[in-house]
């Protein structure tokens, strides 16, 4: 079974200021482009800030993490409200 990089991708986000794009991320985690490029939109709590440009007029997406606060307090119970149309 392989060892997910969630958990590291996260950590290195929430450090870095600027964000990171997954070229800086590869070099960090010594991964492969292709297999972070699968990994980034599955992993919680992480989004594209910004484009940046790269090489031959493409650009990079520079990726940052959401800093949660330990302290949220839970929603209280709403009533349910029915959605249903009556005939």
């Amino acid at each position: 079974m392989r060892l997910s990089r969630h958990a590291k991708i996260r950590e290195l986000l929430l450090v870095a200021e600027d964000g990171l794009t997954i070229k800086q991320l590869e070099q960090l985690l010594q991964a492969p482009d292709k297999s972070l490029q699968k990994t980034m939109p599955n992993v919680w709590g992480i989004y594209i800030d910004r484009w940046k440009p790269a090489k031959r007029g493409q650009f990079a997406s520079v990726w940052m993490c959401v800093n949660v606060p330990d302290n949220i307090p839970n929603p209280k119970k709403a009533k349910h409200v029915s959605t249903r149309i009556c005939s």
